[in-house]
């Protein structure tokens, strides 16, 4: 991880447990399960349905996130609960899947006053090359990623920490590959984004 963790074991000293990411070799990515807590005083949460948004509950295990290290610098962020993946599609909007894709996969980078800014892997702006976040907005209502800026408090978040864990490398699937039932072939949707939710995002709130 690249987020720096001395400051929260300074305070408490973090347990280690195991989780699996869905293939059967021993884990061996050493990740966290932590909150994620975004600067417009909000704990980012998701849903037992996959939606997300932000809530002041510190408690909830909805807001509980493993962070998966998939890269240099570039992280997976699961809900523990639901086991679903924070996505980000082409068109800028959030959304979750039950699948591991590219559009999965986030560069964390570490910004003033040690909050972190989460952008996308995959997308950003043609003309300009700036990064697509994740952000929540005042309402604590997800945002689209081309309309967030890494300056503002929408983009900055605090994680706090409560367990180090060791994950098993996810299996990476094709954007808009879909989850197989039993006895059929795994198939590809037509459209980039039709992974969860029909491929609607989250939330559309463009408010800033």
């Amino acid at each position: 991880m690249c987020f720096n963790m001395h400051k929260a074991s300074g305070r408490r000293r973090l347990k280690k447990k195991q989780f699996s990411t869905g293939i059967s070799h021993d884990p061996q990515l050493k990740g966290i399960v932590t909150r994620l807590y975004c600067r417009q005083g909000y704990y980012l949460q998701m849903h037992p349905d996959g939606s997300l948004d932000g809530t002041k509950d510190d408690s909830s295990n909805s807001t509980l996130f493993n962070l998966i290290p998939v890269g240099l610098r570039v992280v997976a962020i699961q809900g523990v609960k639901t086991g679903l993946y924070i996505a980000l599609n082409g068109e800028g909007f959030l959304y979750t899947s039950e699948l591991f894709t590219p559009e999965c996969k986030f560069k964390e980078s570490v910004f003033e006053n040690y909050y972190v800014i989460y952008s996308s892997m995959l997308y950003r702006q043609q003309e300009s090359g700036r990064a697509w976040f994740l952000g929540l907005n005042k309402e604590g209502q997800v945002m689209k990623g081309n309309r967030v800026k890494k300056t503002k408090p929408a983009a900055h978040f605090l994680p706090k920490p409560l367990e180090v864990a060791m994950y098993r490398e996810p299996s990476l699937h094709d954007i808009g590959e879909t989850v197989p039932k039993a006895g059929v072939t795994p198939s590809k949707s037509t459209s980039a984004s039709a992974i969860m939710n029909g491929g609607k995002p989250v939330n559309k709130s463009k408010t800033t």
